[in-house]
Order: C-alpha cells, then structure tokens, then sequence
C-alpha cells in the first residue's frame, strides 16, 4: 500500500501533483491529517485542488482527532501540546552548610531572575501522525505501508526511519534531487498554484516574518492566534505560556522589526517530517 503524507505545502502538494500528471506511479490515498488549526489559505486550497487530484484519480482522505483543542483545558499534559515558549521568575536563594558542608537550608536573598525555557512538542504525534496511523490500521487490510514523506534536498536532516515496522518512509523529492526551489518551478511549469507553508496558525516556530503575515493578511487567523495566547498563559504554573519568542502577549509582541529577534524559522527542527510540508 502507498501513501502520500499530504500537508498541503508546496513539497507534499507537488508530490501529489507528480502523482496525477504521471510523473511518479500511482498510490492508493493521500492522506491529510487536519490539526482543525490550519491557516484560512491552507484550507482554501484544499477546497479548490482536492477535486483536480481527484479527477485525475488521486484519492485524497482527510483524517483528524476528535479534540485538538488544548487550550480550553486546564492543564498542558500530553495533550498535544505545542512547542510553547515558558517564562516564570525564579527566586534566588542561598545555601546554609553546617560544619560538615552539608547544605541544611535554603534562605531568600531577596533577589529573584526570569528563567525562560521551551515546552516539549507533543501536537505532531497526537495531531497528525496518531489519526493518520489510525486510517492506515483500519484499511491496510494487513499489508505493509509505503509512505511518501515531502522532504525535499534541502531538508534532507528531515529524514526519519518509521518508528513502526509495517510503515517504510519513502522520500521521492530526495530521489529526484528537487529542493523546495525545485518544486515551485516545477509546479509553475505546469501551471498549477503555489500554496503557503502549511502549519497551525499559532504555531510556535512561526518566524517573525510569518507572525508578520499573518497579523496583516489575515485578520481571521490573526484573532485565533492570539486568543489561543491568551488561553494558554497560567496553563501551566508557575511558567507562563506563550505562542512566540519575546514571550510578550502576541498582540503586543514587535513584529514591525525586519530582524527576526532571535526567533528564526524552526522547521529544520521539525523532527517527524510531517508537518509544514
């Protein structure tokens, strides 16, 4: 059985695409696992090219969980949670040693210091590839599972081994030596549009310059992330969350700024290979 990972970036979409003007062989589904958080574009041209891949006898499946909606919960614990920015102010205390150096008590100096840290990525597996196993289980009728991974030559330390003996990760734009450059061009030479970076519209690798977009192109995705900022602040005590790197409100965050502050775009660290393609 073949499957192509489809995030309905420009790397999975051009796979897809090759799939459908016979440029690589067939597969039996494309499968996008929807996070329900997607930006208002990704899900647009979701709309106007799942017909042409259908028509050109690519069947794409939509898969997702029931409640990817950690925010509204009280706690942050293996839930899905995203990469989150943490914040909390640490109070500085010294040690006490009796005769023996031994440390008997802590006292308050009085001082305190901000530590700032960064939450472990649980949404990928929960979001994407739990709902996505889930559908191949239940319709592989036992055989075992390629399946076509949008990395391109430029992300080649993308590339993982599946972690699950009846799937065997395949990487066709590795194979054809194609860049994600490579793939703009080849989707212009056959006049077919070049989607946005597929990712949830809060989503804390977002460069600067992404959050930057967002804010001015599209209002919609713009209010959702930043009541999700909202939602998640005391989520985790003592640490305050947050969704971008200033660890400010993301509505008050410095956007305007060309240097992206020390938050450059993350998805080299992307470890799954699933998301943003």
């Amino acid at each position: 059985m073949k499957i192509i990972s489809l995030g309905w970036g420009i790397q999975s979409f051009t796979l897809a695409a090759m799939v459908a003007l016979g440029e690589l062989e067939p597969v039996d589904v494309v499968i996008h696992a929807d996070t329900t958080h997607e930006r208002t574009a990704t899900y647009d041209f979701a709309k106007r090219w799942t017909p042409w891949l259908e028509e050109r006898e690519v069947k794409v499946v939509t898969v997702r969980i029931n409640d990817a909606k950690f925010y509204t919960r009280p706690a942050l614990n293996g839930l899905g949670t995203p990469p989150l920015f943490t914040s909390a102010i640490e109070e500085i205390q010294e040690p006490i040693v009796n005769d023996n150096d031994e440390v008997v008590e802590w006292l308050p100096t009085g001082s305190s210091r901000v530590k700032h840290g960064q939450m472990m990525r649980s949404c990928t597996q929960r979001w994407k590839i739990a709902p996505m196993r889930r559908w191949i289980q239940a319709n592989r009728n036992g055989q075992p599972v390629e399946q076509w991974l949008g990395i391109s030559l430029d992300e080649v330390q993308r590339m993982k081994p599946s972690d699950v003996k009846y799937i065997t990760h395949r990487w066709p734009l590795i194979e054809k030596r194609m860049s994600r450059h490579d793939c703009t061009l080849w989707l212009t030479r056959n006049g077919l549009e070049i989607p946005s970076r597929s990712a949830c519209v809060f989503c804390p690798y977002h460069s600067v310059s992404e959050w930057r977009d967002i804010r001015d192109n599209a209002p919609d995705d713009w209010q959702k992330a930043v009541e999700v900022d909202k939602h998640i602040r005391g989520a985790r005590p003592p640490y305050d969350l947050f969704v971008n790197v200033q660890r400010v409100p993301l509505d008050e965050s410095n956007l305007d700024n060309l240097t992206d502050k020390g938050q450059l775009s993350l998805w080299d660290d992307e470890c799954e290979g699933i998301c943003g393609i």
